[in-house]
């Protein structure tokens, strides 16, 4: 069943009516290479392209019958056309017909997905510079570290997004494989020229060498390249969830007019769909684990990777797409406070800048491991009895023998944390 927040160009694709339209595409391609050469007469084809149709409801009373998809399929084109059908499906196997419809499906899909990454791109962009100089405080192991901006954040993730970018585009380019050889590959009734028309028209690779199927690695390449992107959308989404807790609260998705947080405590505002996205990026993982599994099979083909495919194939395409669609949403109607991020960097008096001081403290003189001491004891007191860390520093009797009152100041300016931004955001965005 196709999900109700699937996009209608998405669902579309992994709709019985498309699948069955690709069939007939593919068998009308290999009629009109056969007729090019000369094996099947060029009126015929005409003839034939003009009478063929297909209607689902028929294939699918036909299959209750056949027990076999593609030749139900076959049974009810050839009620179209007539005894003309004799020409359809000649020196092919199902396989020819099913991969070389998947890879277009998947290559459908792909576009789509390609689509939504843009998109997302455009909005991390936008988001990236709009916060560009906003501080908010690091953090490594969840402790606070040292200052960045919510403009680093975003440009990081739009640097990944644009790696997942290059993944789909070579995920597409891996899918884009058909294959028209016969029942075990050796293209013993059809030529291997039929294969490369078809395939050309269609927009497809022809296979350099199969058995009965597309080898599955090319799947098992595209549904890793979709767990990976789902991977990074979970990583932005686990990383929103931690940024709107109650304690942070330094960003918080946005919360509609009567939208309701939870049946039993109207003050909550949760973030659903941060949370949404991390379920459903275990379930593409898992599928990618499938195809994986796909890879070996018995021989020149057996029929175990069909039936995880009818299930993967929609299912991925539609969850990578809704979930892309969604994190856009999320980011570009994010609701941030600047004013928590400032306060939350201060929150910690000083100690932010203790890597700062230690830098100085080497370049005075001290051996690394003085300075550390120097500064960590004077930092355990701040964690211990909440002392301003500035202060303690200007008290300490080794800093004022070797700093003075403006080299310490200087040094705890948190300005001086910002002063590589605009270097970071050309690496990432070029000049601006």
């Amino acid at each position: 069943m196709i999900p109700r927040y699937t996009r209608p160009e998405m669902a579309r694709i992994w709709t019985e009516q498309r699948k069955f339209e690709t069939w007939l595409e593919i068998e009308l391609a290999v009629c009109e290479a056969l007729a090019e050469l000369g094996e099947i007469p060029a009126g015929a084809v005409k003839e034939i392209k003009e009478k063929a149709a297909f209607n689902v409801d028929r294939v699918n009373e036909l299959e209750k019958v056949t027990k076999h998809d593609v030749i139900a399929f076959l049974t009810n084109v050839g009620e179209y056309i007539g005894p003309l059908s004799r020409y359809l499906h000649y020196g092919l196997t199902s396989s020819d017909i099913l991969d070389t419809s998947l890879a277009l499906l998947l290559k459908e899909a792909s576009d789509l997905i390609l689509q939504d990454i843009r998109r997302l791109l455009a909005v991390l962009k936008e988001k990236a510079f709009k916060y560009k100089d906003t501080l908010m405080i690091g953090r490594s192991h969840g402790i606070h570290a040292e200052p960045i901006t919510f403009g680093l954040k975003m440009a990081l993730w739009y640097d990944e997004m644009k790696r997942n970018l290059l993944r789909m585009e070579r995920a597409r380019e891996a899918i884009s494989v058909g294959k028209i050889s016969g029942a075990v590959g050796t293209f013993a009734h059809v030529p291997p020229l039929v294969e490369e028309t078809v395939c050309k028209r269609l927009g497809l690779k022809p296979a350099p060498i199969s058995t009965q199927i597309v080898q599955r690695d090319h799947h098992a390449e595209f549904f890793t390249a979709l767990a990976i992107i789902a991977s990074s959308i979970e990583k932005f989404s686990v990383e929103l969830r931690h940024l709107q807790r109650t304690e942070v609260l330094e960003a918080e998705e946005f919360f509609s007019k009567g939208q309701k947080g939870s049946s039993a405590m109207p003050h909550k505002r949760n973030p659903i769909s941060a949370e949404n996205l991390s379920g459903l990026a275990r379930l593409i993982r898992s599928y990618s684990l499938a195809a994986m599994e796909n890879i070996p099979l018995w021989h020149e083909r057996d029929i175990s990777h069909s039936s995880v495919e009818r299930v993967i194939g929609p299912d991925a395409t539609i969850l990578a797409d809704y979930m892309l669609n969604r994190l856009a949403s999320l980011i570009e109607n994010l609701i941030v406070y600047p004013e928590n991020m400032k306060a939350n960097l201060e929150k910690m008096g000083g100690l932010i800048h203790s890597e700062a001081i230690l830098l100085l403290l080497t370049k005075k003189g001290l051996s690394r491991e003085e300075a550390y001491g120097v500064v960590q004891r004077n930092a355990m007191q701040v964690w211990e009895k909440g002392a301003d860390f500035k202060t303690l520093l200007s008290q300490d009797e080794t800093i004022k023998h070797l700093l003075t009152p403006e080299e310490l100041n200087h040094t705890l300016d948190v300005r001086g944390h910002l002063r590589h931004v605009d270097d970071i955001f050309r690496r990432v965005y070029g000049e601006f």
